[in-house]
C-alpha cells in the first residue's frame, strides 16, 4: 500500500504542477500533507516536516548566501567579460547562443555545485534569450543537462556517494567512466545545436550591424566590443528578423514558455550602472576563485563559505550601510523564492522518508527484477537510475537502493565497480528533479515555470542518460 501511495503522491505532484493547477511551493507542502493523512500518520506530520527541514536547512542556507554572493558579483561587474565573450561568439545567432549556453554551463560546472553553475549561466545568458525572444525553457533545459553530466565529477556528489555506499575509491569509479561521460556531454552539445537550429528557424538571425542599430525601444547595454571594429556598447533591443525564410516552423517545445514582454532586469548589464566596481575587479575575481577552491578542497562547509564570502563581498564592495541594504533588497526576491522552495521540498522529502514510502518503493522495484536479469544487473541499475534518481534524493538512491542492487549483482558476478558506474547514468535527468534544490535556482532566475521546464527537459535528459548508458556498454565500462 505504501508503495502505491508513494508513486501516486509523486505522480499527483508532477501532474498538478505541469498542468499549472498548483504552484510548486503549494504542491510540495499540501500534497504530501494530504497523503500523510491517507497513510494514517497525520499525527506525525510535524515530526516528518521538522526532520525534513533539519536535513535541508544547510542547503537552504547555502543557497540564500550563494544568491547574495553571486548577485553582488553580478552587480559589481565580475561576469561582464563573460557576457562580452559569449556575445562575441554568439553574434545574435540563436544557434550559437544555445550552444554557448551548454558550453558555459559545462565549464562552470567544474566547481561541482549546481546552484552556482545555474546562477552564473542564467546571469550571463538570460539577457540574450530575452531580447532575442528565444525560448527560456531551452536555456534551462540545456543548462540542466550539461550540469547533470558534469555533476558526476568526484567532488560533485553522486560519485562520492556511490563510493561511500559500496566502499570503493571514487577515482576507480569515475576515471573509467570518462569516455562514456564525454560522449554524453557531446550528446548535450549536439542536442543544443539541434535546438539552436530550431530556434534560428523560428526567429531568424540578426547580423552584428543590425544588432548595433540604435533602437527607440528599451535597450540592454552589455558593453561589448564588436567584431566589426566598433568599441561601443551592444544594443540587443531589436527583435530578430529572419534571414532564412518565413520561419514558419514554430516548435511547441521551444515556444511554450516565452517570458512576458516586460522586464526590468536588463539594467544589471548596463556598463554605466552605479554598482560597478572596476577598481575592485581583481579582488572580486580572487575572492571568487578562492571561494570555489575552498569548496572543492572542502576547507569549510559550503554554507559557511558562502556566508563568509557574502559578508566579505558586501563589506568591501559596498562599505556604506545604505548601499549594503540596497543590494540585499535587490536580491531578496530570489532569496525568498529559492529558500521557500527548499523548505517546501523538505515537507515532501520528510513525508516520503518518514512514512517509509521511499523504502517500500525501492524494495518493490528491486523485487520485480526477474532472476534472469541477474547477470545484467549493471544494465538494470543504469536504467533504474533514471526514474529512481528523479523521484528520490541522491542520498536515498545511493545509500538506500544501490547497496541492495549491488548485492543482487554480486550474486551473479557483477562487480561493485560496474554497479557504481552504472548508477551515475541518471544524473542528467536527476538535475531537473523536483527534489533538487538547485533546479529552483535555475527556473527562478530564468523566470520559467517549473512545469514548463519539466515538460521540455524530461525527454531530452532521458535521451542523454541513455546515450551515456549506451556508450558505457559499448566501451565495456558498465
Amino acid at each position: 500500500m505504501l508503495t502505491i501511495l508513494g508513486f501516486t503522491m509523486i505522480a499527483t505532484f508532477l501532474v498538478l504542477i505541469m498542468l499549472k493547477k498548483m504552484s510548486p511551493i503549494a504542491a510540495l507542502v499540501l500534497i504530501p500533507a494530504l497523503f500523510c493523512v491517507f497513510v494514517g500518520k497525520g499525527a506525525k506530520l510535524g515530526d516528518y516536516v521538522i526532520d525534513g527541514v533539519t536535513s535541508l536547512a544547510p542547503t537552504a542556507a547555502m543557497l540564500m548566501f550563494a544568491i547574495v554572493y553571486f548577485g553582488v558579483m553580478i552587480d559589481v561587474g565580475l561576469f561582464d567579460p563573460i557576457v562580452r565573450g559569449i556575445l562575441k561568439f554568439c553574434k545574435a545567432d540563436p544557434l550559437r547562443i544555445v550552444v554557448g549556453t551548454a558550453v558555459l554551463a559545462a565549464i562552470v560546472s567544474l566547481d561541482g555545485d549546481g546552484s552556482t553553475t545555474f546562477m552564473i549561466t542564467v546571469s550571463a545568458m538570460y539577457p540574450l534569450y530575452k531580447r532575442l525572444k528565444m525560448s527560456l525553457v531551452v536555456m534551462t533545459g540545456v543548462a540542466a543537462m550539461a550540469n547533470g553530466v558534469m555533476n558526476t565529477l568526484p567532488w560533485g556528489g553522486p560519485t562520492a556517494r556511490a563510493a561511500t555506499a559500496l566502499k570503493l575509491d571514487a577515482s576507480d569509479i569515475f576515471v573509467p567512466m570518462i569516455p562514456a561521460l564525454a560522449v554524453g556531454l557531446l550528446g548535450v552539445f549536439v542536442l543544443s545545436y539541434v535546438l539552436g537550429r530550431r530556434e534560428r528557424t523560428r526567429l531568424g538571425v540578426l547580423t552584428l550591424d543590425e544588432v548595433l542599430e540604435p533602437q527607440e525601444t528599451e535597450t540592454v547595454l552589455v558593453g561589448a566590443g564588436s567584431g566589426a571594429g566598433s568599441g561601443g556598447p551592444v544594443d540587443l533591443g531589436k527583435k530578430a528578423v529572419s534571414t532564412g525564410g518565413s520561419g514558419s516552423g514554430t516548435d511547441a517545445d521551444a515556444s511554450e514558455a516565452e517570458a512576458p514582454e516586460e522586464d526590468d532586469s536588463f539594467a544589471v548589464l548596463d556598463p554605466n550602472r552605479a554598482t560597478l566596481r572596476p577598481k575592485l575587479y581583481w579582488f572580486n575575481a580572487l575572492l571568487t576563485l578562492t571561494l570555489l577552491t575552498a569548496m572543492i578542497m572542502e576547507w569549510l562547509p559550503i554554507p559557511v563559505l558562502f556566508l563568509l564570502g557574502a559578508a566579505l563581498a558586501l563589506t568591501v564592495n559596498f562599505p556604506h550601510m545604505p548601499d549594503q541594504k540596497a543590494r540585499l533588497g535587490a536580491h531578496a526576491e530570489n532569496v525568498l523564492n529559492v529558500s521557500g522552495m527548499v523548505f517546501a521540498a523538505a515537507v515532501f522529502t520528510g513525508v516520503l522518508q518518514g512514512t517509509g514510502m521511499v523504502d517500500h518503493m525501492a524494495t518493490w522495484l528491486v523485487d520485480i527484477i526477474p532472476a534472469s536479469m541477474g547477470p545484467h544487473m549493471a544494465l538494470v541499475t543504469g536504467v533504474l537510475s533514471l526514474p529512481l534518481t528523479y523521484f528520490m534524493s541522491n542520498d536515498g538512491f545511493y545509500f538506500g537502493v544501490l547497496p541492495v542492487l549491488a548485492e543482487a549483482g554480486a550474486a551473479h558476478g557483477v562487480t561493485p565497480l560496474e554497479m557504481a558506474r552504472a548508477s551515475l547514468v541518471g544524473q542528467p535527468l536527476h538535475m531537473s528533479s523536483p527534489l533538487v534544490p538547485a533546479v529552483y535556482v535555475l527556473v527562478g532566475m530564468a523566470k520559467v515555470e517549473f512545469g514548463d521546464h519539466t515538460r521540455f527537459v524530461v525527454k531530452w535528459a532521458a535521451l542523454t542518460c541513455l546515450i551515456i548508458l549506451g556508450a558505457g556498454l559499448l566501451f565495456g565500462i558498465i
